[in-house]
């Protein structure tokens, strides 16, 4: 894995322009005016977990259409008083696994909420999903998530599941347990993604944990890597070779430069910079552009697999001081 985007030095300014259709915010506020004609109808049903000092709860609320949303709640036992609460979003591909992959908040005293990335985790033999995506796409797509929808933003697939995150917060700003003015959204690649837009959709957002976030400068990352997913964009295009502005035109509404700019919430981003899946540039635009306080761990030596397990302890060491 070769360095193979521009040097450090660059990346610490590399701050593009961004492509923003002028509508960006009155489609957001639109999208989610709509999810939330549906009652949340949140349920948190005890899940039976063979550890002494966590509780578990099967999850499941009506997200984008009323379609149910499933995951999991995680809480130390015996909390007293409200707790900040950790949002986590699933890279791609994975679905919300076991309970038992998520202790490590409750671990360090937050609540834990997990939830499941509609229509994946079929395949992932690690981390198996519940939550199919009952939404019929119009159109032709390439296989996976990527292209179901593209003709259309108000098809495309990532505005059920940016919706889907944003009542996911929703759900657990009212559960007893959970501080609504300590919120944190957190993931990974396409979980970073997700976090990176439902901090700027959200306002009880308080805090973001991105890693090496997918869905962000579309553009640049179908032109320098060759890796799925952003692959599948390509895979398109090289079918439909007419429908190019159109389905960059989509992208811009779920670009995560255009939600950075609108991000001033604290962020804790990361970026590994032999990160072929998503191009360190791709990270740097959005960081870049993040308006609220920011730090960014980088890992010189690393491919998509970031900081892993050190980026945790980061992750971790973030949030005391930032809710001392």
């Amino acid at each position: 894995m070769p360095l193979f985007d521009l040097p450090l030095e660059r990346l610490r300014d590399y701050r593009p322009d961004r492509d923003e259709p002028a509508d960006f915010d009155a489609f957001w506020a639109r999208t989610l005016a709509e999810a939330r004609e549906f009652a949340l109808d949140a349920e948190f049903t005890p899940y039976e977990l063979p550890f002494a000092h966590v509780d578990a709860f099967d999850v499941s609320f009506a997200g984008w259409g009323g379609h149910r949303i499933n995951g999991w709640f995680l809480i130390p036992r015996g909390a007293g008083a409200p707790l900040p609460c950790v949002m986590h979003y699933i890279g791609y591909s994975g679905g919300r696994g076991f309970p038992h992959d998520h202790l490590m908040w409750p671990a360090a005293g937050y609540a834990v909420f997990v939830m499941e990335t509609r229509g994946h985790g079929g395949a992932s033999v690690q981390s198996p999903g519940s939550t199919g995506d009952p939404h019929g796409a119009a159109g032709p797509q390439a296989p996976g998530m990527m292209t179901r929808g593209i003709m259309d933003p108000d098809d495309y697939y990532y505005r059920r599941v940016f919706a889907d995150a944003v009542r996911a917060v929703d759900a657990a700003a009212a559960h007893p347990s959970v501080d609504a003015g300590r919120i944190v959204v957190s993931g990974g690649s396409q979980g970073g993604g997700i976090a990176q837009a439902t901090a700027a959709l959200h306002p009880s957002v308080a805090a973001a944990l991105v890693d090496v976030p997918f869905l962000t400068h579309f553009r640049r990352a179908v032109e320098i890597t060759d890796r799925d997913p952003y692959q599948e964009l390509v895979r398109f295009l090289a079918t439909r070779r007419e429908a190019a502005d159109q389905v960059f035109r989509t992208l811009s509404y779920f670009d995560g430069v255009n939600f950075a700019a609108r991000g001033t919430v604290p962020a804790l981003y990361s970026v590994a910079l032999m990160d072929f899946v998503c191009p360190p540039s791709t990270v740097f635009a959005a960081y870049n552009h993040w308006q609220g306080p920011k730090e960014i761990t980088v890992w010189p030596w690393n491919g998509h697999e970031g900081g892993s397990g050190y980026q945790r302890e980061e992750q971790r060491r973030h949030l005391a001081a930032l809710f001392a």
